[in-house]
């Protein structure tokens, strides 16, 4: 099963302060493990919001609103795409993730495959 981990911004992230080079070590670390393994699929960070848009569609009309955007907690800072045996094995990655991070939340969503709808 495929799962989305999805962390979340924190002020570092929205003013662009660069991670340490020991946490960069960490996190490099638990990735190279997590790709080895056959659990990561695709892992990346997301600059900040103010590098970015939001497209909002309104009555078939669509705004784009240029970032960086207000509520920094709410906004996405990186994802990771794993392939795991179960929900469970999803949080435990996602609860290790954390404690090298420091992240301080972390959304897991199951990828809905073609098969969810047969």
């Amino acid at each position: 099963m495929r799962y989305m981990l999805m962390h979340y911004s924190n002020e570092d992230n929205e003013n662009d302060v660069p991670p340490t080079p020991e946490l960069m070590a960490e996190m490099g670390a638990y990735m190279e493990e997590a790709a080895r393994s056959g659990v990561l699929l695709a892992g990346e960070g997301v600059r900040s919001s103010r590098h970015g848009a939001r497209v909002t569609i309104t009555d078939g009309e669509a705004r784009v609103t240029d970032g960086p955007f207000a509520e920094a907690k709410e906004l996405i800072a990186g994802f990771a795409i794993l392939d795991v045996k179960s929900k469970d094995e999803a949080i435990e990655h996602a609860k290790r993730f954390a404690r090298i991070s420091g992240a301080t939340q972390i959304d897991i969503r199951r990828v809905a495959e073609f098969s969810d709808f047969e």
